[in-house]
């Protein structure tokens, strides 16, 4: 069914938008929390004229988006968080996260308007500001290891593990071959001694 929504509702559509939506979803939510009214012809027709009217008042909304938006050009995110030895993030980053990140630069920004994939590993994501339905800001996020001290001495003791059972290995492998070639010099010696002892003499016949 179509709605025409009234106020902004992020992944779905902005004030005054016309959007085509599940009956239960308009009729059970949308409707009944005053989100949205069904787009009949008269309210399309009411619409286009309000619209009409407003026109001064929406390009100023938009030129306002634009100053706010202004703001956030050139913007980077890094945004630690703790993860385990594999990678993987203890929760996630997302929306909230970044506002607090911005806001720790300075720039007050509603998380209602921030949209990100739940960031679950290491790595670059992006975060979508949505200033107005033509003003969006991209924003660069890279997500990484707060405890990277941490696990980076893990990493070294596991490695040091590791190398000192390949040196064990090695040394076993070593003293195997040395016990075999010491075991083959012995028989050979012996080998050589009895090519070496004179024959024994026959008894004589009486």
């Amino acid at each position: 069914m179509e709605i025409i929504l009234k106020e902004d509702i992020i992944g779905l559509g902005f004030k005054n938008d016309i959007v085509n939506v599940k009956s239960g979803y308009g009729r059970n939510y949308l409707i009944p929390q005053g989100k949205g009214v069904i787009a009949s012809p008269m309210a399309k027709k009411i619409l286009a004229e309000n619209l009409k009217q407003q026109a001064h008042k929406l390009a100023a909304q938009k030129a306002a988006a634009e100053e706010k938006a202004a703001v956030l050009n050139g913007v980077a995110l890094e945004i630690a968080a703790k993860v385990s030895a594999t990678g993987q993030l203890y929760g996630s980053v997302g929306a909230a996260q970044v506002a607090e990140a911005l806001a720790k630069l300075g720039k007050e920004v509603d998380r209602k308007i921030i949209t990100m994939k739940d960031a679950k590993k290491l790595g670059d994501y992006v975060a979508l500001v949505h200033f107005h339905k033509e003003v969006i800001v991209e924003i660069p996020v890279k997500v990484v290891a707060e405890n990277a001290a941490e696990l980076k001495a893990a990493a070294d003791a596991e490695e040091a593990i590791r190398a000192a059972a390949d040196a064990k290995a090695a040394a076993a492998a070593a003293a195997e071959a040395q016990e075999a070639a010491d075991e083959e010099e012995v028989l050979e010696a012996l080998g050589a001694a009895e090519e070496a002892a004179p024959a024994e003499e026959a008894p004589a016949e009486a």
